[in-house]
């Protein structure tokens, strides 16, 4: 799956980026100014951090903005050496036209390692006169005090469900798709505030068919109905363990999904349970425990097949 359409409707400008009114209201003052400081982006992943980058500079610099913007990814290239290397060959070039700057836009700087994030905090300080870091990270505590202190820092949120429908029925009319309204609301389930996903999901199931309902973005993007979640959670809830646990198997076998996904739908469907708010917290409890012992290496279908049968002790302390 390629990022075609992630491209083709990029932002070209920041009056276009979704979501971010305060945000955007920001840069565009930095904008006009023609000045601005070293940047901080951070936020989960698709949410507008590189996007608002890319449109600082194409309104910056205008057709010279390719020559005056770097982009690299610190995961690629995690150490000193890139800092020392590629970043700091390009911050000492001087900029091409009048703003006075050129940016050096730095995905993902959360992966780098401390000692390249210290030469970096270096690199900033002294070729600020003729270059202007933008960081992007999603998690900013990663990153080392002196390089915050340095930047405007920008969080970015999940964007809302009515932002997610507003772009992907716009994508769906420049591309001559009939979106049915279970299918956007298909594609808000799974996008979960991430839009470079929505997007991708919408592609997905527009190589499908030209007509999309929710079967075809579910099947396109081999993803699970959150009702099919919510009736193997409620069998269990139940008491009906086993044929919960037969459900659980028809999502490894059918979907072929990895036991992280499943435990995040199940973590979703739970707050929609009509059952009384302190069962909810208690196996709200019972899926942290469960995603610790994944993460730590826990097998994926027997500590599922144990949250069931947790799930079916707390259901019976309140069926009794």
């Amino acid at each position: 799956m390629n990022n075609i359409w992630i491209e083709k409707y990029r932002p070209k400008s920041l009056k276009e980026i979704v979501g971010h009114k305060e945000i955007v209201e920001r840069l565009s003052a930095y904008v006009r100014a023609r000045n601005l400081p070293h940047l901080l982006f951070a936020g989960p992943a698709g949410t507008g951090k590189t996007s608002c980058a890319i449109a600082i500079a194409r309104e910056l610099f205008g057709d010279a903005w390719r020559q005056n913007f770097h982009e690299l990814n610190a995961s690629d290239e995690r150490g000193i050496n890139v800092v020392r290397g590629k970043i700091k060959d390009f911050a000492r070039t001087a900029p091409i036209g009048d703003v006075g700057f050129k940016i050096i836009f730095l995905d993902e700087a959360d992966a780098l390692t401390s000692d390249a994030q210290a030469a970096l905090r270096r690199t900033m300080e002294m070729y600020s006169h003729i270059c202007r870091f933008i960081l992007s990270a999603n998690y900013s505590s990663k990153i080392i005090e002196p390089i915050q202190s340095r930047c405007a820092v920008f969080r970015f949120k999940p964007l809302r469900d009515e932002d997610v429908k507003k772009l992907i029925l716009r994508i769906a009319d420049a591309e001559n798709l009939e979106l049915k309204e279970d299918a956007i609301d298909a594609i808000v389930f799974l996008s979960r505030g991430d839009l470079r996903k929505a997007i991708n999901a919408l592609q997905v199931a527009a190589s499908v068919s030209k007509k999309i309902d929710a079967n075809v973005v579910y099947e396109a993007t081999s993803s699970v109905r959150p009702e099919e979640i919510k009736c193997i959670v409620e069998e269990a809830l139940r008491g009906k363990f086993l044929s919960a646990r037969e459900g659980l198997k028809d999502l490894f076998i059918k979907y072929g999904l990895s036991g992280e996904d499943i435990l995040k739908q199940i973590h979703q469907v739970i707050f929609d349970l009509a059952i009384p708010e302190e069962k909810k917290i208690e196996m709200v409890e019972k899926i942290g425990e469960t995603e610790f012992r994944l993460v730590e290496g826990g097998d994926e279908k027997i500590q599922l097949e144990a949250l069931l049968a947790r799930f079916a002790l707390i259901g019976k302390s309140f069926r009794s």
